[in-house]
């Protein structure tokens, strides 16, 4: 069994905010769990190409665009998935940060940080 403390361990700065690797390649799941803080008024260009993820929004607003710019809403209750490896851009609002509690399949190692820029979405 593995029990865990996001107390107890030390954030990643990821780029544009905060995320706690609460669960890990390593921990042998199959998956891995992530307690990631958006910064708001934030603009991160994101695309994972090794591994599938979904995020739920657990607190905080802002939106999830497509790369053709289709916009979706993100608040409270609202879990977004990428399963096409999707590049899009991820959006905390300007008065508020976005709480997310991030799922991966296969799982990321927990070292993982993105590298964003003006030329493209950071990937992993």
């Amino acid at each position: 069994m593995i029990v865990r403390s996001i107390d107890a361990l030390a954030p990643v700065e990821w780029g544009n905010g905060l995320s706690y690797r609460l669960l890990t390649e390593s921990d042998g799941m199959g998956f891995a769990v992530c307690d990631t803080l958006v910064r708001r008024g934030t603009t991160s260009a994101l695309q994972y190409r090794n591994h599938l993820e979904a995020c739920y929004c657990v607190k905080g607003s802002g939106e999830v665009v497509e790369k053709d710019g289709t916009r979706h809403k993100i608040v409270q209750g609202t879990i977004y998935a990428l399963d096409q490896h999707d590049p899009h851009y991820l959006v905390a609002s300007s008065d508020e940060d976005l709480h997310l509690i991030s799922v991966f399949n296969p799982p990321i190692n927990g070292t993982e940080r993105h590298n964003l820029s003006a030329d493209g979405f950071s990937q992993y």
